[in-house]
């Protein structure tokens, strides 16, 4: 590889001394040479992050650092860490990418180059533009699964999640203007993908923060409620810990007791879900025990209740019968010393895993979504991998493992007013057109992604800007319905370009709907019939729809003439029999066939139905073939016209 120089300004005294003292809380984490790699990270961005700050007003490279430090927190690789800290590099280099693959490898460009991708999308664009509550919901969900769709590396994710963490804490110094702009993108996306992704620490960080900013007076009242009960509140559940523990250790039961952090945005939710003041929540003051087995979840709740009276109607048995996303543990709420209310929680330490990382739909149970199961199967596993990262670092496979190859089965995109518009795979700017309009994409000429020309071919990849150029009118090609042409992918789209053709010359179509209608009539013997009923049965609104899928193949005489029958079964003629003639006498013909009136004629089986004896038989005259001898249910004799029924004899086997 060409080495390529780059003159930085040194550093900055006060830039070096903060990543002296950061380097320094790192010797205990990180082995030397992981550590080394940080560092190299730190010297290389700092002398382009001087003089730059974040939205916050805060110095870019600090914000690097803190963002770092709550991966570290998470217990990220070094790679990760070494990342973040260059996360912005992008933004203030050239040839960036070439640069950083020489210098730190592979492994951190790929993730750095993550990260400048998921900034590239400006994300609320397209809600503003929604229409109704519904459209926008549905827009911050497409966002939701492209921002994990874009990413080759989980990891990514996990940095952003943390570099806006770290942005909320900073906030404050960000205009008000900016400061809303960030808090709404934050709840509306990131505290869910955090919560999706199982990373508690940040989605309760990111709904907090957030949270402080969209409703400020209500969330000021809350912590300040909070605060001024803080240390009594925590004194208090110190002292409760302590006399739960005697408690179910004299019982013999083993488990482990603790206080569980109450949020003030899960606060605020219980008070607007319930319509409840602060005073009457229960779980502001909350334990949760972990035991071995369900048999000793019994057991504790048995001795809670000894120690303090339950609170009629709050007690929740989710063991027994557990939340629709699969959640178990017993809820209940007691009135503790100082006639205090104390919610307590019970689980095995299986249960707990479960709820904290294990249960696929518990993210979509919390938001209120409907189910995809393909999407929850696709979370659960990245879940998974979260949680296996000490695991993962340890053995050397964590880059593999964190690969996101998951997501990758659909594309998001974006209109020119910025919707996010969902394609599978593959799909090309014609899916793209029919999935906007049908009539759309009938026209459609072109095409440009992120401003330039590309073939109609072309497959989209996430985060494109796709912009569709038509024709004032114009028509689909046959070309399109070909898959080896690669114009569509999507069914969707190429059952719109097949409907189009179908319903060309629609009058051609409908006169050789009539021409099969006649023809089906006559070989049930039907003279009427009430063709919009039998249009209905068939479930099409109008006869000449009918008439048209007649003509068009896509309903056969079969099951015309089936409808036909179910509506008038009673007036259903019999097979046609032979006109009754005068009693002659009957020849034998030289095929051993009696028929009346016959004589020296020649008779010839017919090719179509292939009579023999014992078959019941009827002759037909020809007009230069002689006769030809049918079986009497043959479907062309059904079908003789009636001016022409009298050419129609009888005629039995000899010796019948």
């Amino acid at each position: 590889m060409v080495s390529v120089q780059h003159n930085f300004p040194p550093l900055a005294g006060e830039d070096s001394a903060d990543i002296q003292r950061w380097l320094a809380a790192l010797s205990g984490v990180y082995a030397a040479a992981e550590i080394e790699l940080i560092r190299q990270a730190c010297e290389f961005a700092a002398p382009l992050y001087h003089g730059q700050t974040e939205a916050t007003g805060t110095p870019l490279l600090q914000h690097a650092l803190g963002s770092a430090t709550i991966l570290i927190g998470l217990k990220l690789d070094h790679e990760t860490i070494a990342a973040t800290v260059l996360h912005a590099v992008p933004e203030y280099l050239d040839e960036w990418a070439e640069v950083l693959t020489e210098r730190f490898g592979g492994n951190v460009t790929s993730l750095v180059e993550g990260i400048s991708r998921m900034e590239r999308i400006r994300l609320f664009s397209e809600v503003r533009n929604a229409k109704d509550k519904d459209e926008a919901a549905q827009q911050i969900e497409s966002l939701r699964k492209m921002l994990l769709a874009m990413v080759e590396d989980i990891r990514v994710v996990l940095i952003k999640l943390a570099e806006r963490t770290q942005t909320l804490r900073r906030l404050s110094g960000a205009s008000s203007e900016q400061q809303r702009q960030i808090a709404q993108e934050t709840h509306s996306i990131f505290a869910p993908l955090a919560n999706r992704l199982g990373v508690w620490q940040l989605k309760w960080e990111l709904e907090d923060l957030s949270l402080r900013y969209l409703e400020p007076e209500l969330y000021k009242k809350v912590a300040k409620l909070l605060d001024e009960r803080r240390v009594d509140r925590e004194r208090y559940i110190a002292q409760v810990i302590v006399q739960l523990k005697q408690a179910l250790t004299g019982a013999g039961i083993e488990a482990e007791v603790s206080g569980r952090p109450k949020h003030i945005h899960s606060i605020i939710n219980k008070m607007k879900r319930k319509q409840i003041g602060f005073g009457e929540l229960y779980d502001v003051r909350a334990l949760r025990i972990l035991v071995s087995d369900i048999q000793s979840c019994y057991a504790a709740l048995s001795i809670v209740n000894e120690l303090w009276p339950p609170i009629a109607s709050e007690f929740d048995d989710y063991i027994a019968h557990p939340k629709g996303n699969g959640y178990r543990s017993l809820h209940t709420a007691v009135t503790g010393p100082r006639q205090l209310a104390l919610e307590v929680q019970i689980r095995t330490h299986d249960m707990h895993r479960d709820s904290e990382l294990g249960v696929a739909a518990h993210w979509r149970y919390k938001e209120n979504r409907k189910s995809d199961t393909g999407f929850d199967e696709k979370i659960a596993w990245l879940r998974q991998i979260l949680a296996w990262k000490a695991e993962l670092a340890d053995s050397g496979s964590l880059q593999e493992k964190f690969k996101n190859e998951l997501l990758q089965d659909r594309v998001y995109v974006f209109t020119p007013q910025g919707k996010v518009m969902d394609l599978p795979k593959g799909a090309t700017p014609v899916d793209f057109a029919y999935i906007l309009h049908t009539d759309l994409g009938h026209r459609t000429r072109g095409a440009k992604v992120d401003g330039h020309i590309v073939p109609l071919k072309y497959q989209l990849q996430n985060g494109q800007r796709v912009e569709i150029l038509t024709t004032k009118q114009g028509a689909p090609s046959r070309d399109w319905l070909s898959p080896q042409l690669g114009y569509l992918k999507s069914a969707r789209a190429r059952a719109k370009v097949r409907h189009w053709f179908k319903t060309q010359n629609i009058d051609d179509s409908i006169a050789q709907g009539r021409i099969l209608l006649e023809r089906e009539l006559q070989r049930l013997g039907v003279t009427t019939v009430n063709q919009e009923k039998v249009a209905q049965r068939l479930r099409f609104h109008k006869p000449e729809e009918l008439l048209a899928a007649l003509g068009r193949g896509d309903v056969s005489p079969r099951r015309f003439g089936l409808a036909v029958q179910q509506e008038v079964p009673a007036k259903l003629a019999a097979i046609p029999q032979p006109a009754p003639h005068k009693p002659t006498a009957r020849r034998t013909s030289s095929t051993g066939v009696l028929i009346e009136g016959v004589d020296n004629l020649m008779i010839k089986l017919a090719k179509c139905c292939k009579p023999e004896k014992p078959d019941a038989i009827v002759g037909y005259v020809t007009r230069d073939r002689g006769i030809t001898l049918h079986k009497r249910d043959c479907a062309f004799m059904q079908r003789v016209p009636e001016d022409k029924r009298d050419r129609m004899l009888n005629a039995v086997w000899a010796g019948e």
